[in-house]
């Protein structure tokens, strides 16, 4: 169990970190930088309070710890998993904002494309998003809230913010096939939106599963 709640720890810190990077390096998104890391911190909080507590930071489970409402070994865990996430965020935005991949449109002659780096984006925050919607809408940890509507609402703000830029953000094979028909994605688009969104939510779900196995899922 110690192990599971490491990884949502590491999920809900990766999330929090990557948007944080994104949107601080987006100029289009800087200016609301507050509201997209703000609203990440809360939907990984609604999709895996339930399971870890959804500290995402270690100064959180320090102070939770020393309140006896963590054990020494969980803490460890999160710590290990916390930090392991920041490297691994800080990696992902490195690698996708320093490709200089354009705002997606309908390619122009000659267009270069980071195809890798679309895929990225889409495949993290569709995973994001089936993930919250998973956790916070069908998780028996959390039945009965009236509040999954917001925590999946403001994941896809979150990712509007922190990828949209690059990926287009639809995190949707339907949105990504109603863009490309009114024209306002390419073929490649397209490609991308259907295999990485659909990869992503692929993901979650056998991870939700995983983490869940004889416990919380119906």
């Amino acid at each position: 169990m110690t192990i599971a709640k490491a990884v949502v720890e590491f999920i809900g810190t990766f999330f929090l970190i990557f948007t944080v990077g994104m949107t601080v390096k987006t100029p289009d998104a800087a200016a609301l930088a507050p509201l997209a890391i703000g609203s990440a911190l809360m939907v990984m909080v609604y999709a895996g309070g339930h399971f870890s507590g959804g500290h995402y930071n270690p100064a959180v489970t320090l102070g939770v710890t020393l309140r006896g409402k963590c054990t020494w070994g969980d803490a460890i865990a999160y710590w290990i998993a916390q930090f392991a996430a920041a490297a691994a965020a800080a990696g992902a935005v490195l690698f996708i904002k320093g490709t200089g991949t354009p705002a997606p449109g309908p390619a122009a002659a000659g267009t270069t494309y980071n195809v890798a780096a679309w895929f990225l984006g889409e495949f993290l925050f569709t995973f994001a998003l089936v993930y919250v919607v998973l956790n916070a809408a069908t998780a028996k940890g959390t039945e009965g809230n009236s509040f999954y509507g917001l925590a999946i609402g403001f994941t896809v703000v979150v990712g509007a913010f922190a990828i949209g830029p690059v990926s287009g953000g639809a995190f949707n094979p339907a949105v990504g096939l109603g863009a490309f028909l009114m024209g306002l994605a390419d073929p490649t688009h397209l490609i991308v939106y259907l295999l990485a969104d659909f990869a992503g939510g692929a993901v979650a779900a056998l991870l939700f599963l995983a983490l869940n196995m004889g416990g919380d899922r119906p």
